[in-house]
């Protein structure tokens, strides 16, 4: 715990409870609590205190602090840390867990999720030594893309990650990915001066359609604010509806048109319009379409409006890169130690080489284990246990 500014706490039947920074949400037993007080202060008891339970506040599932003692690699997991797909764009990924709960969502995000049971928070300090590692290796022109499975903005850390990105010289551009409900002007003015871009997911501007998508009620009158604050300050922005055949058609073109009066698009595009893609471990829906379709609705919508919709790499500034070395491939067989609990039900996180792989079962923390990795495209390493 990096300082105790805001701390909220109170009692919750049998348990103390803090609230840190609205994110982390510590849990000890009210008669614990009672004896550790006695004789140590608070800000002790919340980072050490025994027995507790920490969870984040949004999903309240179990939360694992990724910090350099903590011994978890920041690369190899597609849930937290870097990631590298070749090109001169690193995905930063510092936090886990959404205040949404959008039915179309790939990864099952938000609370009451039927398949994520762990979330994750990198220390920013460390999280700067692994980006500057990679970023070094990589060149110059490199972008920092700021996402995650969930909400980025939920991280407690932005401000002062960003502030030490801007540091990396080989750094040209910062973009975040966001829902920008949680994006206050006090919010923005901290980070404003650090951000290239930010891509806001904006998938209807009606608000019972908007809070339908999103499965809580939606504020939409308070995103398209942000939008508008966004468009009117030094940072470009990009628009980033999800496209649902059968539920947000019209919706998409109200917002094609409101990205366009807002100012959307400076230097990028001003929209970039996504396929819902049905994923094996995210939310189902049954009307899809083909990507021929999607992309001739859009060749339909360009000619409409004016505006391209059909992105490519380079819009971005995107091209091929050098990948980060990783030091195994797939059906290596490999040692490790169990480090944390997997992302999702029935998962666990195991170092080896000082990489994440994640294999399925239940072990103990700190036991060896022997794998055949399953999975290394991108660097994002899967293990299957063998004897």
């Amino acid at each position: 715990m990096r300082n105790s500014v805001n701390i909220r706490e109170f009692e919750d039947g049998s348990e103390k409870v803090f609230v840190v920074r609205d994110f982390v949400e510590v849990r000890i037993p009210l008669e614990k609590y009672r004896q550790m007080i006695k004789r140590r202060d608070k800000e002790y008891i919340i980072s050490f205190g025994e027995p507790r339970r920490v969870l984040s506040h949004i999903t309240k599932r179990e939360l694992v602090f990724v910090t350099k003692e903590s011994g978890i690699p920041l690369m190899g997991s597609s849930a937290f840390g870097v990631i590298d797909r070749g090109t001169n764009l690193l995905q930063i990924r510092p936090v886990s867990g959404c205040n949404l709960r959008c039915i179309f969502c790939s990864v099952d995000e938000g609370k009451n999720s039927k398949t994520r049971v762990t979330d994750y928070i990198v220390d920013p300090d460390y999280l700067y030594e692994w980006v500057k590692k990679v970023s070094e290796f990589k060149g110059d022109g490199i972008e920092g893309h700021i996402d995650g499975q969930g909400e980025p903005l939920l991280y407690p850390y932005m401000t002062e990650l960003l502030e030490q990105l801007n540091r990396i010289k080989e750094i040209s551009t910062i973009s975040m990915q966001t829902n920008g409900i949680l994006l206050s002007e006090r919010k923005f003015e901290a980070i404003e001066p650090f951000i290239t871009r930010i891509n806001l997911s904006i998938s209807s501007l009606r608000e019972e359609k908007s809070s339908m998508l999103a499965g809580i009620r939606y504020p939409v009158e308070r995103v398209k604010r942000v939008a508008e604050m966004i468009a009117n300050s030094r940072v470009d922005l990009l628009i980033a509806p999800v496209w649902v055949p059968g539920i947000n058609d019209e919706d998409i073109e109200e917002i094609i048109r409101f990205a366009l009066d807002v100012g959307a698009g400076r230097k990028y595009p001003p929209l970039g319009i996504q396929k819902y893609i049905p994923y094996r471990f995210g939310r189902r829906l049954k009307n899809v379409i083909s990507f021929t379709e999607f992309y001739r609705k859009l060749e339909d919508w360009e000619k409409e409006y004016g505006v391209k919709l059909i992105l490519k790499p380079e819009d971005f500034g995107m091209h091929r890169r050098k990948r980060f070395p990783h030091p195994f491939r797939k059906n290596d067989r490999v040692d490790g130690v169990v480090i944390a609990r997997g992302r999702m039900r029935g998962e666990m996180l195991v170092e080896s080489s000082n990489r994440v792989i994640t294999v399925k079962g239940e072990y103990k923390t700190g036991r060896h284990i022997r794998m055949k990795i399953v999975r290394s495209k991108d660097g994002i390493f899967m293990g299957e246990v063998i004897d």
